[in-house]
């Protein structure tokens, strides 16, 4: 079962530095003999922008970009010629899941005027260079990433971003070459792994099993890279490693990921003439997904291969209940009709 390929967000890594707390010597950071939390401190002084900048930059490296939103826009309110505060406030509105055009537009604006009092900022050169790539504005996004990487010819996000911009503009090619350059400025980016994997898998290139390889090693708890990694060596003749894959995600959370691993398992047992194996992990797939449609399908071919007809029928059925356009199954009942 193929996944959809290039569904490409703007992912762009924009992390911002962690802001010193220099000025803010007199601040307490005890209590007792303990020191404060930088909850606890953000309590006792909550004007200090510094702190406010602090954890909304952490909440944003952890992508709880609410709760970052909460501590850069007052922050942004106290103090709106911190730079720093302006580059969070900007970064949230660029980054998060929601946001909206006028969210990109107003980040625009901000990143624009931090790059005129701070032209040599690679994070605000690349945020500005997003806010054109979510336009399609290609000319400007080039030429902000460009300029980022004269500051900077070793900053990982712009080649990232110019990676992201190649696949809109639908050259491979140089779209790879870019991730290639984010992967050698930081070996261990996991996206550029997952998203080079996804690139070579669309042009049917055995070497994306090896690019979901490293990214599942590098996030052994994703889901996703996980099932990408069994897939392609499943579709890459490497069945061992990929029946070893299905098993593990059986034992996952997720409903979706266990019955893709019952059925992936199901229907390497079908190639495999093993029948009813097949028959109990398509039906295990089904107990776990009772929509799943694929596995209603091969469900009636195992039953069809052992001349159950009416078993058979009522697996087509089911497939077509759930999926009226799945004219393999249609076609499947007419025939033992």
């Amino acid at each position: 079962m193929k996944t959809h390929i290039f569904t490409f967000l703007f992912f762009v890594g924009l992390f911002s530095s962690i802001v010193s707390c220099d000025n803010n010597s007199n601040l307490p950071v005890t209590t007792s003999d303990k020191p404060l939390n930088l909850d606890s401190l953000i309590v006792l002084n909550p004007d200090s922008v510094p702190l406010l900048v602090e954890r909304g930059e952490n909440n944003f490296k952890e992508y709880n970009h609410d709760l970052a939103m909460v501590d850069a826009s007052r922050a942004f309110r106290l103090d709106s010629n911190n730079l720093s505060a302006r580059l969070l406030y900007a970064q949230i509105l660029n980054n998060r899941e929601n946001r909206s055009l006028s969210d990109i537009i107003a980040a625009q604006r901000h990143y624009k005027i931090i790059v005129k009092k701070q032209p040599k900022n690679t994070t605000a050169l690349v945020g500005l260079a997003s806010t054109f790539l979510f336009q399609q504005d290609f000319e400007k996004t080039f030429q902000y990433v460009n300029e980022a990487l004269r500051v900077d010819q070793k900053y990982r996000d712009a080649y990232v971003l110019k990676g992201t911009a190649y696949l809109m503009l639908k050259n491979k090619e140089l779209a790879k070459s870019s991730y290639e350059t984010a992967i050698q400025r930081d070996p261990e980016f996991f996206a550029a792994y997952f998203i080079l994997g996804q690139i070579y898998q669309s042009e049917d290139n055995p070497v994306c099993v090896e690019y979901f390889t490293t990214a599942h090693e590098l996030e052994p708890n994703n889901l996703e890279v996980k099932y990408q990694v069994a897939f392609t060596r499943e579709t890459y003749g490497q069945i061992e490693g990929a029946k070893e894959m299905y098993r593990e995600m059986t034992k996952d959370t997720s409903e979706l990921y266990v019955s893709r691993g019952l059925f992936h398992q199901g229907n390497l047992h079908r190639v495999e003439k093993n029948i009813d194996s097949a028959l109990y992990f398509f039906k295990s797939a089904i107990e776990t997904n009772p929509k799943y449609v694929e596995a209603w399908y091969n469900l009636g071919l195992c039953h069809q291969s052992k001349g159950d007809r009416e078993k058979a029928l009522k697996a087509y059925s089911n497939c077509l209940k759930f999926d009226p356009e799945f004219s393999l199954a249609r076609d499947r009942a007419y025939e033992i009709r």
